[in-house]
């Protein structure tokens, strides 16, 4: 067991791995990173599957199966990507039993679907189905048309991992849809405990925009706010959430058994190979949080990371007087997240067609 990320476990940071293959299910490693490196839990994207897929057999029975019976490259997307999700599921199910919100999976809607909410609920719906398991969590990106997308989800009691956030105007309208969504499935019946849901805010490429904007500006005013961008957005984040969960709405709800919305620190690997590389673990410990990392960050932590405590609560203020001093050297935040949601559409999409590829390629080599 690595003492340093017992520490973070411990310091109430739940450590969810970002990456997924059929290699890591079926030759344990998986299982033996929930056991030896504090994981408990997963996120995939296209890009991961896409990675996967194209560098082993493990696929090839399934997907000879899957051609034989008709199936076009979507569906054996779908087939395949749902496997692996359910098996990963399966592996993580004690996590879930044993604790109140871990043990989840993630699996994330077409990415050409961002922008049509009612293809978005209609493509997490059968998500939902086709893994049938209470652990998974299906990703929807926080786009204006995926707001309304999330709710739906949440009033038909799907466990929803939102995705693609970078302001906190945004996350603000994504807990708003998730209390909403409580609100339908109260209404209609449905048990809250139920219902599982992780708001997935994006750090590093808050300061990859904000820092090249800095560097363009290049006076001393602006070149010293480099690489303090990322982290006083999510703790600004945080703090937006510690008001919501201190409202008499959510009061309401959680009476009626609702599990709090965690936030969850993604793109937390380091882009700037100046900044240590744990940067964003380190520098955003506080309990009742998700940081899901790829392995590369995941081993970075294990051998020299620090658990300082709560390095969060209560800095709102500080975060605020960031963002003050952002907007003084001429950084347009607004135009920033603007950007950032735009291009994380974008690759989203651009994952999706190198996943389609992929599969494609890989289809043409089992026949």
């Amino acid at each position: 067991m690595s003492d340093r990320l017992k520490a973070l476990a411990e310091a109430g940071v739940s450590i969810w791995l970002d990456d997924l293959s059929r290699e890591r299910i079926e030759t344990g490693n998986l299982a033996e990173l929930v056991k030896e490196k504090s994981v408990v839990g997963v996120t995939t994207n296209p890009t991961i599957f896409a990675a996967a897929i194209a560098k082993g057999e493990r696929y090839d029975e399934q997907l000879r199966t899957l051609v034989a019976d008709g199936k076009d490259v979507d569906e054996v997307i779908f087939g395949l990507t749902t496997e692996d999700v359910r098996n990963a599921c399966d592996i993580l199910a004690p996590v879930a039993e044993a604790t109140k919100d871990d043990g989840r999976v993630s699996i994330e809607v077409e990415p050409t679907l961002a922008n049509d909410t009612d293809a978005t609920i209609a493509s997490a719906k059968a998500l939902w189905a086709a893994v049938d398991r209470p652990n998974v969590l299906i990703k929807i990106p926080a786009t204006l048309e995926g707001l309304p997308a999330i709710t739906a989800a949440i009033a038909e009691g799907i466990s929803v991992n939102v995705t693609l956030i970078f302001s906190v105007e945004r996350y603000r309208a994504v807990m708003d849809a998730y209390l909403t969504g409580l609100e339908q499935a109260k209404a209609a019946g449905k048990d809250l405990s139920s219902i599982r849901s992780v708001a997935s805010f994006f750090v590093s490429r808050v300061d990859t925009e904000i820092d090249k904007r800095l560097e363009a500006i290049g006076t001393p005013e602006a070149t010293a706010l480099l690489g303090k961008a990322a982290v006083a957005n999510a703790i600004a984040a945080y703090a937006a959430f510690e008001e919501v969960h201190a409202s008499e709405r959510w009061t309401a709800l959680a009476g009626e058994g609702a599990n709090a919305q965690r936030p969850l620190w993604a793109s937390t690997g380091v882009k700037n190979p100046s900044y240590p590389d744990t940067l964003y673990v380190t520098d955003l410990v506080v309990a009742d949080t998700v940081n899901t990392m790829p392995e590369k960050t995941l081993e970075a932590f294990a051998d020299h990371g620090e658990v300082k405590g709560d390095v969060v609560t209560g800095k709102g203020a500080e975060a605020a007087a960031v963002f003050e001093s952002l907007r003084s050297v001429g950084v347009d935040l607004d135009d920033v997240f603007e950007v950032l949601e735009t291009e994380g559409v974008d690759k989203f999409k651009a994952s999706w067609v190198e996943l389609v590829d992929t599969v494609k390629g890989q289809i043409e080599a089992v026949k």
